[in-house]
């Protein structure tokens, strides 16, 4: 049976979500573009570079729509990249329109390209989503990774994550000989342990890359996100646990056979170790967001009851017993996984 059988349910940006997103930064006056690129009046399935077809349909847009259109999405990507500026984005074009029907954000892919070195590069137009905005923050604040993202209204651009798709890794990466399967092994044990301490599911392998970066003897790993929409939204616990789907079966049995299980558990406490270190540095940052978080809507009531007694269950103990919203069980568990590392912020509101 899939562990997500349905679309998750939309929830709009609240009041102090709004706050958090304008005090720390994120919310700027782009314009609001998302409802504007609906009005595509046909497609095309977009091929990869090898000529498979993939989910993605590029879009094609009446003259009078494009002719709007290109200067406002030009205009955000200088504004994300560099904080704006009219000089900075007159020598841009739009050179592809990308739509995702197959996601819960029903995203947009912008392909922008400068006409003085035909470099290219990407971001995306989302509906926006209070549990998208909470993941964002939480990856950002808590992973090794920084990501780049504005907000205002229904609009939501995000920048794009580069690395190969987890799908693609698996099938014609993870066999090869010169891969270090070892490495490959600990990135993803700490990977499984980001998600389940800051409660990020559905990770199958089509939502999240794979960053190969070359080093002076070895090649590294980071395993990144790229998907949020199912932050602290699932009922079942095992959701946030990616070696649970099936699509990472391949790499979770290259981890137990590569691993014994003391080094799995030596390179989860490392992971809790650094995330603990992450949040002192980021604690003001972090206790607004989860603040923000334990008031807000963001899963239905039966999805909160369920995943309580799934918490109290996977660590014995009854520490969730008292969490009535998503958002105040998120911060339970963080403040439960990473409690024993000097890293403490005020007690939750009983």
């Amino acid at each position: 049976m899939a562990m997500i059988s349905r679309r998750k349910n939309f929830y709009p940006v609240s009041a102090s979500l709004g706050q958090y997103l304008y005090h720390f930064g994120r919310y700027s006056e782009i314009p609001l573009v998302y409802d504007d690129l609906l009005r595509f009046t046909g497609s095309v399935p977009y091929e990869d570079p090898t000529g498979k077809e993939t989910l993605w349909l590029t879009v094609m847009y009446p003259h009078e729509v494009m002719m709007e259109l290109r200067p406002q999405l030009t205009k955000i990507y200088a504004e994300l990249k560099i904080g704006g500026g009219t000089t900075y984005h007159e020598h841009l074009i739009v050179d592809r329109i990308d739509f995702g029907e197959f996601g819960n954000s029903r995203p947009f892919r912008i392909r922008i390209t400068n006409q003085y070195n035909d470099n290219s590069d990407y971001y995306y137009v989302k509906n926006l989503d209070a549990s998208r905005i909470y993941g964002l923050e939480l990856e950002h604040i808590l992973s090794p990774n920084r990501i780049n993202y504005l907000a205002r209204g229904n609009t939501l651009i995000e920048e794009h994550i580069a690395g190969l798709p987890g799908n693609v890794f698996a099938d014609e990466y993870l066999q090869k000989k010169n891969v270090n399967r070892v490495r490959i092994a600990k990135e993803f044990v700490k990977f499984n342990e980001r998600c389940f301490i800051r409660l990020l599911g559905d990770m199958r392998s089509v939502n999240y890359v794979v960053d190969v970066t070359p080093d002076f003897e070895e090649v590294q790993y980071r395993v990144r996100p790229i998907d949020f929409d199912q932050q602290s939204y699932q009922g079942k616990g095992k959701t946030y646990m990616a070696y649970h789907f099936d699509s990472n079966k391949d790499v979770t049995r290259l981890s137990f056979r590569e691993m014994n299980r003391k080094t799995i558990a030596q390179y989860a406490e490392e992971e809790r170790t650094q995330m603990a270190r992450r949040a002192q540095v980021e604690k003001r940052r972090l206790q607004a967001l989860l603040t923000s978080m334990a008031r807000d809507e963001l899963s239905p009531q039966q999805h909160v009851e369920q995943l309580r007694e799934d918490l109290c269950r996977i660590h014995e103990t009854n520490e969730f017993e008292t969490c009535n919203t998503m958002g105040e069980l998120t911060r339970a568990h963080i403040e439960f996984m990473l409690g024993n590392r000097q890293f403490t912020y005020a007690k939750r509101k009983r």
